[in-house]
Parts: structure tokens; sequence; C-alpha cells
């Protein structure tokens, strides 16, 4: 059954000056303010509850709140500790509201799906373990698809999460809670992961940034399979590119438990290095992939003209379409998906008193997965290395290649998903998201980046870099966000 609402709520009522204060600081300056003890973890907590109240109602973005009177115990724990010296780190005392997706003690872990609904986990995923080591308050869950699959945040636990910029349109997804969240000030920072543009797309939809992170930059799990899995990527969203270098520095760094994961990211300060002469560096624009990509119509001429801020900074930007058959990438990629989603819950499918709680669009995938013949898997998997390897020639002639993080604005949120897309049919659910394809199956850091507005609406571009180019893909969306102003630009809701 659909649970999602047809209406719009109302609109907010205004914040306190005082509250207003510590929301509208930067996710570095509000880490800056509670070491300096200008404000406390209580205060912090307080006002970031005042914006949720306010704002969460009509944007549905944070689920399964945390009890407050046990967090305000913890923020005077935490407001302890800073007075006696002691700091977990530049995240200490900051509302966090992790994806329902991946576990955290203590809290519900529901997938979106009506299967796991009241599910407490006994144990963090690790990205989850050390934002809770380095201060974090979980607050709440933010919300997601079911099983995050598609780019649009409905499920029948908590209902439809709707944009920052216009309630009646989608937020993307599948991380788009904490887009919304970030977009509105309900919480500093969030976390994402990113399979197929769920960091991507809600950030695109929202205006804000979403780093899709190289494979083993951030551990992601652990789960039962950390050999294959090389899809799904945890990272931050942000509403500027220092922040999310914060989140990025506690996030990184090798865990054991995760072999892919690499030990040369350490736990750096992301943030360090962010300034960087961009005179004479290379733009590749992918744009369409030369009329491959069906877009909605402005979508392209807005991140177009995004593009005169490279030029901005120094860079010259070129038109580059790569020499592949993208259909056969595709083909290859939802192969490569369906193969992952089918392994990761064949078990819910041959339950049938859980196949009748699953969407159409996981029973399609797992399906799908099911059928494939082992061959057909290896296939996909020379497909993904030739397109590598088509990309490591063009970043010989290009230090970062572009193209739109989304094909179509913010959709009507009463939707599914988008069945056609500039006059084409599309053929799956997610063929309206083939955009973020060639990142992830490359492996490469992607950072989706605002690209401005049409109709009031927001686009988003990628910045993809070469293989674990994590820290020059923030540099140059640093220099890129500085000339076009984007992180300034505010939700009408906002006030």
């Amino acid at each position: 059954m659909d649970l999602r609402v047809s209406h719009v709520p109302p609109a907010p009522r205004p914040l306190p000056a005082a509250v207003s204060s510590i929301v509208e600081l930067t996710a570095t300056g509000l880490s800056r303010a509670i070491h300096a003890r200008e404000v406390s973890c209580v205060e912090v907590l307080a006002a970031y509850w005042a914006q949720i109240d306010r704002l969460n109602p009509t944007v549905n973005a944070l689920v399964a709140p945390v009890d407050r009177e046990w967090l305000r115990g913890r923020a005077r724990e935490l407001d302890a500790q800073l007075a006696r010296g002691e700091s977990l780190g530049p995240m200490h005392g900051f509302p966090q509201a992790p994806k329902d997706i991946m576990p955290v003690a203590g809290m519900v872990t529901t997938k979106g799906s009506p299967i796991f609904r009241g599910q407490v986990s006994q144990a963090d995923a690790v990205i989850f373990e050390r934002m809770r080591a380095g201060g974090s308050l979980f607050i709440a869950r933010s919300n997601s698809p079911e099983f995050g699959l598609g780019g649009h945040t409905y499920n029948p636990v908590y209902g439809t999460t709707r944009n920052a910029f216009d309630p009646a349109r989608s937020a993307g997804g599948s991380s788009g809670g904490a887009g919304v969240a970030v977009a509105l000030h309900m919480l500093p920072v969030a976390d994402g992961s990113d399979m197929m543009g769920s960091l991507r797309t809600p950030a695109a939809f929202n205006s804000v940034y979403g780093l899709r992170t190289s494979v083993g930059c951030v551990p992601h799990g652990p789960t039962e399979e950390v050999f294959f899995q090389q899809f799904s990527v945890a990272g931050p969203m942000a509403r500027n590119i220092p922040d999310l270098a914060l989140l990025l520095s506690v996030q990184a760094g090798f865990d054991a438990r995760l072999p892919l994961t690499r030990r040369s990211e350490g736990r750096q300060d992301w943030g360090a290095q962010l300034a960087r002469d961009w005179r004479g560096a290379r733009i590749g624009w992918l744009g369409d992939l030369g009329g491959h990509l069906p877009t909605e119509p402005g979508l392209l001429d807005t991140c177009r003209a995004a593009l005169r801020h490279f030029t901005d900074i120094g860079c010259t930007v070129e038109e580059v379409v790569p020499a592949f058959d993208f259909e056969r990438l595709w083909r290859a990629w939802i192969d490569l998906r369906s193969f992952g989603v089918a392994g990761a819950n064949g078990a819910l499918y041959h339950d049938p008193a859980k196949r009748i709680l699953l969407k159409p669009e996981a029973v399609w995938e797992i399906e799908r997965g099911l059928a494939l013949p082992a061959m057909a898997v290896y296939d996909a998997t020379r497909v993904r290395s030739a397109w590598y390897e088509a990309l490591r020639g063009l970043f010989a002639s290009f230090d970062f290649l572009v193209l739109p993080a989304a094909q179509v604005f913010p959709f009507d949120a009463t939707l599914d998903w988008p069945h056609t897309v500039g006059g084409r049919d599309m053929d799956t659910y997610h063929r309206w998201m083939q955009a973020v394809v060639p990142a992830t199956m490359a492996g490469l850091p992607a950072l989706a980046a605002p690209a401005g507005f049409a109709r009031g609406l927001p686009a988003g571009l990628q910045i993809i870099g070469p293989a674990q180019a994590d820290l020059a893909v923030l540099q140059i969306g640093h220099a890129y966000d500085q000339a076009s102003g984007y992180a300034l630009v505010r939700s009408p809701l906002l006030g």
C-alpha cells in the first residue's frame, strides 16, 4: 500500500533569535564555538530540536526520534568533559541522525521496510561507531527508501520525505532525509551512502554537497560480505566543503573488519589543505554523453551555465564524449546491481511472509539477480574494467570530468519515479538516474555540487576525479563553491 501523503503541510513558524544564531553556524563554526565554550552542548541540542520541531513536520526528513531527556543528560556529560579539557573530536556535541539503512546500537533500523519495523540494532556500523566515539549525539534516524532502492525517499514505515526548496517535490534518495536535514539546518552535517547516486541525487535535489567517496576511503559495513561488494560507499553531506571535510575526517580511515579500506587515508584533517591554485586545470564536460542520457528540458542548460565557475577559477572546460558503448555499460551495471541486491536480500524473497512485504522494485531486482548465470556476472565485471580503462585514458587529458548529478529537477513527491524523461520512456525504475552510473562503475570519487536553479528548483553537477583522488575532488569543489556562492543560497522555508 502506498502511504505517501498528497498534501503539503503549512509553512513553519519563525525561530527565536538565540536559537537561530546556533543553527545558522557552519559545522566548522559550530565546532569552534563548542570548543571555545561559547555555546554549550545542551544549548546546541536545544537549538537543533527547535529547528526540527519547526521544519520536520513539513518535510519528514528525520524519523525515529530518541528520548530527549536521555539526550539532555548525555549533552550535560559532554559539557562536563569539555570543562575538564577533554574533547572527543571536531564533532563533540553535534546532533546527528544516522541514515536508516546501516545499524546503530540501541536505535531502530528499519531500512524503510515493514519487515524490520521496530527492530533495534545491537551494534554500530563502523562510521556510526566513529561518529559516536567522536562526540556525536544520535537524536533520530534520517529517512530512506526501502533498502535504499530508488532515488526518491518514501517508504511504508515513515512515509515520504519532501524537498527542502519545494515540499511538493521529491527530496531524492536514498539519502533524502539526510540531504533535506542539512539543507534546512536541522543537522550541521549528515552521513549518507551511495550505490547508485544515493548521496548525489539528494544533494542535487536539495542544493547541498554530497561526496561519493572512492572505494576504501570510508568503511562501509561490516556486512556479511566484505570482499566483492564495492559499489555501496559511505560518505558525508554538508552545506559547504569545509563542513564536508570535517565529517569526512571522522569517517575515513582503515578498519581491519573491512579489508578493502585503505591505511593511506589515516585519520587526517581533510579540511586542512582545501586551498589550491587551479589555473591551467583541465575540465572535461561529459554533458549528456553525446545525447545518450535523456534530460528534463532546461536541466542541461542550467548545468552548462554553472561551468563558468570553473573558468572563473582558472580552469579550461572542454566538451568530450568517451568512446564507449553506454548501453553496454548500463546492462553490465544492472546485472551487477541485481546480483548484489539479490545476494543481500534473497532470504527475504524466499520467505513468502516477507516477500509480500517487499516493494515491487525490490522483487524485480532480486528476481533478476537470482536468474543471472555466473558468467553473465563475470562478463559484467569485464565491461566494468574496460570502462575504468576508458576513463583512465581520459584522465591523461583532463584533471576532472563533470556531468549532471541528476537528469531531472526534483519531481512531484507523489510519484513513485519519473516514467518519462525528455520524451523517452524509462524502462526500469532507476533508468532516470543513469548519469550516476559512470562514477560508480569506475569506483571513482564523485562530488555532487549545486549547479543553480531553474523555475525555483535545484540542479546539481558531479565532479569526478581519478582513482583515489578524494582530496583533489574536495579541493576543486571548494574553489568552485567559493566562486559560485551556492553554499549561501537558502531554502525559502528557512525564512
